[in-house]
């Protein structure tokens, strides 16, 4: 009894230096966000100015509206092709060049990102080369919006293919086999019944496909071009200049900003998991009175 008390305090202390390891700078850096002085390590005072100045920032405003608009549609063609990608790796066990396909799609993940921005680089220079030669003046193929979203678009699948593909192996099977049974097509299967059961994974892998865009600089660095510069390359450009209370405030909207999304997406995934319960425990109620009634008749 007194091991297991000593372990479990052990493991409340190593939860609470995890925790305090984590959000302790972040609680810093919100705080030193309201931070009169210039110097972002020197409390000069409570003060809003930051804010601002920041609102009024046409650089880092631009910058942050491309990185959005780019996390946004990158995740979106990525929640795509993961879903359909991971329901064929999930419920097609063997067809040709599975292995193949398998690792392609698992390859973004685990490869070193300069190398995934290299080789899209090569690529979109080929491809406008090829284009060069068709329509003569590529001019509005150069590097920008399209080529980053290409290259998140790429690395977001293999995420969320990963996420689709274990909720999809978890999945119990037999009611989408009782719906075959009953004479239901596979693609109404697949919207009736897969899709709002994998619907939570589906979001979550959407989620994580945001925030791997928005955080993404090096694949960026090579795709981006003249004017499309997008929030982490204007935030490294600054840095390397010295430490600007700006970023503090930067930091602290996207902070609210994603906690505000992992809150409702936790509210979200509750509220599921409770509906499927209470729909469970109402399936077993009824299925309780109808065997009672038939006993009794």
């Amino acid at each position: 009894m007194a091991n297991k008390q000593k372990l479990s305090w052990f493991l409340k202390a190593m939860l609470f230096l995890g925790l305090a390891f984590l959000y302790i700078p972040l609680i810093v850096l919100v705080v030193y966000s309201f931070n009169d002085s210039k110097l972002v390590t020197i409390w000069g005072g409570f003060s809003t100015k930051w804010y601002a100045k920041l609102l009024n920032n046409d650089q880092i405003l631009e910058a942050a509206w491309l990185s959005l608009r780019i996390a946004v549609v990158s995740s979106l063609a990525a929640t795509v092709l993961g879903t359909l990608a991971g329901y064929a790796l999930a419920r097609i066990k063997r067809f040709r060049g599975s292995t193949l396909f398998a690792g392609m799609v698992s390859a973004p993940m685990v490869m070193p990102d300069v190398i995934t921005g290299l080789s899209m680089l090569l690529l979109i220079i080929q491809v406008q080369t090829m284009l060069q030669g068709i329509f003569g003046n590529t001019s509005s193929f150069g590097n920008g919006f399209f080529t980053i979203f290409l290259g998140h678009a790429t690395l977001c699948m293999a995420y969320i293919t990963v996420v689709i593909r274990a909720r999809l192996a978890e999945l119990d099977q037999s009611l989408e086999e009782a719906a075959m049974d009953l004479g239901a097509r596979p693609l109404k299967i697949f919207f009736v019944i897969t899709l709002p059961l994998i619907m939570p994974a589906i979001v979550s892998g959407f989620l994580l496909g945001v925030t791997l865009s928005l955080d993404d600089l090096v694949i960026t660095s090579f795709l981006s071009g003249p004017g499309s510069s997008t929030l982490p390359q204007v935030i490294f450009s600054k840095i390397k200049l010295g430490l600007d209370p700006q970023m503090n405030v930067l930091a602290t909207i996207i902070i609210a900003i994603v906690g505000t999304l992992v809150i409702i997406m936790n509210w979200y995934m509750m509220r599921q998991t409770t509906r499927r319960e209470r729909e469970a425990a109402e399936a077993e109620r009824q299925e309780r009175l109808a065997m009672e009634q038939a006993i009794h008749h």
